[in-house]
């Protein structure tokens, strides 16, 4: 492992690796998961998206995390930390399986790699771009205490897509925790 490990209460957030692939590849090819992340990737092209997320953490080091289920080892998803080349700011995102959409399990990952980009990182200021019409994101977004301040752009081969930035800065994050 190229980076830490994090404990939720049902969840293990660890750097992306090679035993992550069949659920990767899966979460890529789901057309209902990938509407608002850029579109379903053939297994080459996720084979390459998930070498660029595990490559991050060597050259920023940081990126997503892959999100595994406590009680089955299961592959759940990615959330984490995100910053490419010419990213409108610093993101925190998330994106969970199909199966395991609307359990709370994005929310739990996200407050951790939150806090974690803001106590370990050193981040002022998460973000999270999300695509207007991805209504179940921005909800969460607002759960997580940030707020929509409007739109933005990802650099390519993503510029064309529309997206919001929503975010809170690092003192709005701890204020709501206490």
């Amino acid at each position: 492992m190229n980076g830490p490990i994090l404990f939720t209460e049902r969840l293990i957030l660890r750097p992306l690796a090679a035993e992550d692939a069949e659920g990767w590849y899966a979460f890529n090819a789901d057309p209902v998961t990938m509407r608002h992340l850029g579109g379903v990737q053939d297994r080459g092209t996720a084979w390459r998206s998930l070498c660029i997320m595990a490559g991050a953490w060597q050259i920023r080091g940081f990126s997503m995390f892959s999100l595994i289920e406590r009680g089955t080892g299961r592959w759940v998803g990615r959330v984490g930390p995100w910053m490419p080349e010419g990213w409108p700011g610093t993101e925190v995102g998330w994106g969970v399986a199909r199966e395991f959409a609307g359990k709370g399990f994005a929310r739990e990952a996200a407050v951790a790699t939150i806090d974690y980009a803001f106590d370990v990182l050193g981040w002022d200021d998460v973000i999270h771009t999300i695509a207007p019409e991805n209504v179940e994101s921005a909800a969460l977004a607002a759960r997580l205490g940030s707020v929509n301040r409007g739109p933005t752009r990802l650099p390519a081969p993503l510029a064309h897509l529309p997206v919001d930035a929503w975010g809170q800065t690092a003192a709005e994050w701890r204020a709501r925790k206490r």
